[in-house]
């Protein structure tokens, strides 16, 4: 079942997680674009404390972007939602717990609410407030990366930098996607030097003899 882009008679909260490098902004963007194409009001916001891209725009690591508000506190969205009806919020675990009663209330008030954040710290444990956010929530997808190690599919974010702090903004610099096999908590090695990248057949010259 994949929700409608315009609530009708009533809200929702919808939920993208997963590790590091799987999507989950890339897919809030997506969403959130689609709905403007239906001519329906949106807004984002970011936690101030991710600049990693820009300031004032989320960004994935894909090169997407899109104009967003700076928040330090969750309390803050709803004075700053105005007429927007659809409601995007990234790097939601950087935000404080009060984030699900605030989305929980604009969803009963008829908004449409899409979140993306992680829902694992580096040490593999719950990052609030994303897995109470599950609980509450009428759709979630949870979004896959590429394992570094062995190309399998990836759900656990590596930190390849050791610092014991919870909260470390990075991106390639301080973590590496990995599988359940090959992620270590307690080894900060890196494994991913570079990406190589599949061979794309349309890539190949011509064969010019097999005419």
């Amino acid at each position: 079942m994949q929700p409608h882009l315009n609530p009708r008679d009533v809200g929702w909260i919808e939920v993208i997680t997963g590790c590091m490098f799987s999507g989950k902004t890339e897919e809030l963007i997506r969403r959130l674009r689609r709905a403007q194409y239906a001519r329906l009001p949106v807004v984002v916001f970011k936690p101030g404390i991710d600049e990693r891209y820009s300031i004032d725009s989320v960004g994935s690591h894909s090169g997407q972007r899109m104009r967003s508000v700076n928040i330090e506190t969750a309390s803050e969205i709803p004075k700053l939602v105005e007429n927007a009806q659809v409601i995007g919020v990234d790097e939601a675990q950087f935000l404080d717990v009060e984030l699900v009663r605030i989305c929980e209330d604009l969803a009963n008030n008829g908004k449409r609410v899409i979140v993306a954040g992680l829902d694992m710290d580096y040490l593999g444990q719950p990052f609030e407030p994303i897995p109470h956010l599950l609980a509450v929530s009428e759709y979630i997808q949870k979004m896959l990366a590429i394992c570094v190690v062995c190309g399998n599919p990836a759900d656990r974010s590596q930190r390849i930098v050791n610092r014991d702090t919870r909260v470390l903004v990075g991106e390639t610099d301080a973590y590496e996607a990995r599988c359940r096999l090959h992620w270590n908590p307690t080894n900060f090695d890196p494994i991913q030097t570079s990406l190589p990248l599949g061979a794309n057949i349309a890539d190949a010259p011509p064969d010019n003899d097999a005419a």
